[in-house]
């Protein structure tokens, strides 16, 4: 099964932005949608940005929508989220997975499989 490794993160002040790479070792036939999701030492797990593998459909939790943007290079199995106007509530540690079975749109991390280490993105204000 393919492996996730996130890379991308740092420290930013409020309005900055950064751009979070998410890169597959090898991608597994059965995925068939890719996330992003975080988590804060307060909070659960939240998925952020979803897309299809295949077509443009992409999905995004209403604090991001306008903000973020999920986008991949098939070419070299990797998904990006490019993250502009940040603020202190964004601050997480930021993971990418994949989705074999479920619907992407939900963005239940429940469903999703492949977890990376995950990249720290923190937004001072």
């Amino acid at each position: 099964q393919g492996h996730l490794v996130e890379s991308g993160g740092g420290s930013v002040q409020a309005g900055g932005s950064l751009r979070l790479s998410c890169s597959a070792s090898l991608y597994t036939a059965s995925w068939s949608c890719m996330g992003w999701f975080r988590q804060s030492p307060e909070k659960e797990r939240e998925g952020v940005a979803t897309r299809h593998i295949v077509g443009p459909a992409t999905y995004y939790a209403d604090s991001v929508k306008g903000r973020f943007t999920i986008s991949q290079d098939n070419a070299k199995n990797t998904v990006y989220l490019q993250m502009n106007n940040l603020k202190p509530e964004d601050t997480a540690m930021y993971y990418c997975a994949a989705l074999s079975s479920g619907i992407c749109s939900q963005m239940d991390p429940r469903h999703f499989t492949g977890w990376g280490q995950g990249t720290q993105v923190t937004v001072s204000s």
